[in-house]
């Protein structure tokens, strides 16, 4: 067996996040046995690129991270991205809850997660401690969750202003895996604007549709 590094802690590391050759041909068992995981990340090499593989209990995830190297490699092909969200949709009537709950906060801004059960299947939205909440500042906090609950979205108002994502919001979000959703124009004569993006990886990915059932586009 080769090893990669000879310091402990860089050897976990690389053990964490590890990155594997496409085959030629036939399978890989490493490649799949991470697309099949519960949980993990890690990269596939192909001749077409450089593909994450990231899974956590409610995602499966693949999306090239790099185009094809200059260099020829006998690699195989890293395959076609996909962003399946494995707890399912969440229930539309959760994002009416969501948004009478903004809209009884104005005019200050306000903050809800929607987080789901993995063993039951059961979702559910936290409203989190407020720190601080105007109409231009919010400050809250991320809910310390039971057993088998995950993030799935983090949601926060902009109350009659528009959304957008700060730079507040960008380093919050930088490590984490979830939804990220912004709410602005929040006026029932008017409707409001949302947008929204998936933080996984370290990087910003646009949704291609919206997380809850019955909405088909993301913004």
């Amino acid at each position: 067996m080769t090893i990669l590094a000879d310091d402990p802690t860089a050897a976990a590391v690389l053990a964490a996040v590890p990155s594997y050759p496409v085959p030629p041909s036939g399978r890989s068992p490493a490649i799949d046995a991470l697309r099949q995981a519960r949980a993990g990340h890690g990269l596939a090499v192909g001749h077409d690129g450089v593909m994450l593989i990231l899974r956590r209990p409610w995602l499966a995830l693949d999306v090239p991270v790099a185009p094809p190297l200059d260099a020829h490699l006998p690699y195989g092909s890293i395959g076609e991205p996909r962003a399946d969200l494995r707890c399912g949709l969440i229930p539309a009537d959760f994002l009416d809850r969501i948004l009478e709950h903004f809209a009884a906060a104005l005019p200050n801004e306000a903050a809800a997660f929607v987080v789901w059960n993995e063993a039951t299947g059961e979702f559910a939205i936290n409203y989190p401690e407020i720190d601080e909440a105007t109409p231009s500042r919010l400050v809250y906090r991320t809910p310390a969750l039971a057993a088998d609950w995950h993030v799935i979205c983090d949601i926060h108002s902009h109350g009659r202003g528009a959304a957008f994502f700060s730079s507040t919001d960008n380093a919050d979000d930088a490590h984490s895996t979830k939804i990220a959703i912004v709410i602005g124009l929040i006026d029932p004569s008017k409707g409001p604007n949302i947008a929204s993006r998936l933080c996984a990886g370290g990087m910003f990915l646009p949704m291609p549709r919206s997380p809850f059932a019955g909405g088909n586009d993301a913004a």
